[in-house]
């Protein structure tokens, strides 16, 4: 465990697309959880990265306090690689814009980050509302979560200095880019002795938005032509829109 003395500084990132109806609630969520930080006497910055937003996300995230970049090219991976660039903490910490992270989860991430044997993780996620298959979904989700090691893109820290070292998120890919990183974090956690850690007692609260602004059938189809063309659907905005489409 590092000493009591070492004082960290925490880069809280948000990539934000058109975000303006959640926005506001995350960052007063993340502003709450955030004492688990600042409680240690770390520092803490919040960065958001408009990706090329129509609406008021960068107004009502300016006004909330965070910095704010812009990312022209709309791309979730570019979104994180922007404002990871803009970032000076140690720690790197990237919360999805309709997230919702509590204090007792950002403790638990302030233990792996003191511990000193931690390179990078993630968390469980539980869906915000009652939606019985979605659940169904996020807990198969969950399970492979655990026992790979990846983690869920709505909610990742690593380190600054590794996420540097592995080239960050790939901006090739449209969609699944962090279980591109997980794939490359792992390898890097191997190399220096580390652990990639899934935390599962404070499951981050995300939107289940995506459950009634799209229909199962067009999740499934999207799905099927994916694994049909081995994941090239993934390198296509045009082919990723539930990520793109801009209905929120």
């Amino acid at each position: 465990m590092l000493s009591k003395f070492h004082k960290l500084k925490i880069s809280i990132i948000i990539p934000a697309f058109n975000e303006e109806k959640l926005i506001g609630e995350t960052i007063q969520a993340i502003n709450a959880a955030s004492k688990a930080f600042t409680s240690r006497g770390w520092g803490t910055e919040l960065i958001v990265c408009d990706n090329n937003s129509k609406d008021k996300t960068r107004e009502i995230a300016q006004a909330a306090g965070a910095k704010v970049v812009f990312e022209p090219i709309n791309q979730i991976a570019r979104a994180r690689n922007s404002g990871a660039a803009a970032a000076s903490g140690d720690w790197l910490l990237f919360v999805d814009a309709d997230s919702r992270p509590s204090p007792e989860l950002f403790a638990a991430v302030a233990e792996q980050m003191d511990s000193g044997t931690c390179v990078a993780g993630g968390s469980t996620v539980k869906l915000e509302g009652h939606y019985p298959m979605g659940n169904c979904v996020v807990s198969f989700w969950n399970l492979i979560s655990r026992t790979l090691k990846w983690v869920a893109g709505s909610f990742i820290f690593c380190e600054a200095a590794a996420f540097r070292k592995i080239g960050g998120f790939s901006n090739d890919l449209f969609a699944a880019e962090e279980l591109d990183l997980s794939r490359r974090l792992k390898r890097f956690a191997r190399k220096t002795g580390k652990r990639i850690v899934i935390l599962t007692r404070h499951p981050l609260i995300t939107s289940a938005r995506k459950m009634h602004l799209y229909t199962p059938r067009e999740h499934f189809l999207f799905l099927c032509k994916t694994v049909l063309v081995g994941g090239r659907t993934l390198k296509s905005r045009a082919e990723c829109p539930t990520w793109y489409d801009g209905r929120r």
